[in-house]
């Protein structure tokens, strides 16, 4: 079965663990910036920062609305964390990456998904690719406007 990549990516205004804190967190930070109506029903059912954490969520595109369940893990602690999806094994990862100084942080979101056979997966490949990137841009953009709103840190 073949697979479907995406993969968006842009600088934020604030340190690598920043960042990271943001997108490990499950009960507030992540919650906080994921796109809706795409996203909705985030339930952390067990840890809730990074590594080890399990999550079920709903994600509705273009009117279907698909379950998901995943397993979160950190391949490079505080640069890269991964959630797969524990039925369908689809991945998203979160990648980041100092630039310049160390204050600013280009944070990529790349996604691996199975693609069906036949004219499912010509279609899945031909639409869901751009779907993808807006979600994903959307989401980048919530987490710089997350970042802004959090209290300077000494």
């Amino acid at each position: 079965m073949s697979s479907i990549h995406v993969e968006v990516s842009d600088v934020i205004d604030a340190r690598a663990d920043v960042v990271y804190g943001i997108i490990a967190d499950y009960r507030v930070g992540h919650p906080a910036i994921l796109p809706k109506p795409y996203f909705s029903d985030l339930t952390v059912e067990q840890g809730g920062l990074g590594a080890g954490t399990v999550i079920r969520f709903q994600m509705t595109v273009m009117g279907q609305t698909f379950p998901f369940h995943q397993a979160i893990s950190e391949p490079e602690p505080g640069r890269v964390l991964v959630e797969t999806d524990l039925v369908t094994g689809q991945t998203s990862r979160f990648i980041l990456d100092p630039v310049g100084d160390g204050a600013r942080t280009r944070v990529t979101i790349a996604a691996d998904f199975p693609a069906s056979p036949g004219l499912k997966g010509l279609m899945e490949r031909l639409f869901n690719p751009p779907i993808t990137r807006r979600i994903f841009r959307t989401e980048l953009q919530n987490l710089a406007q997350y970042v802004r709103r959090q209290p300077a840190i000494v």
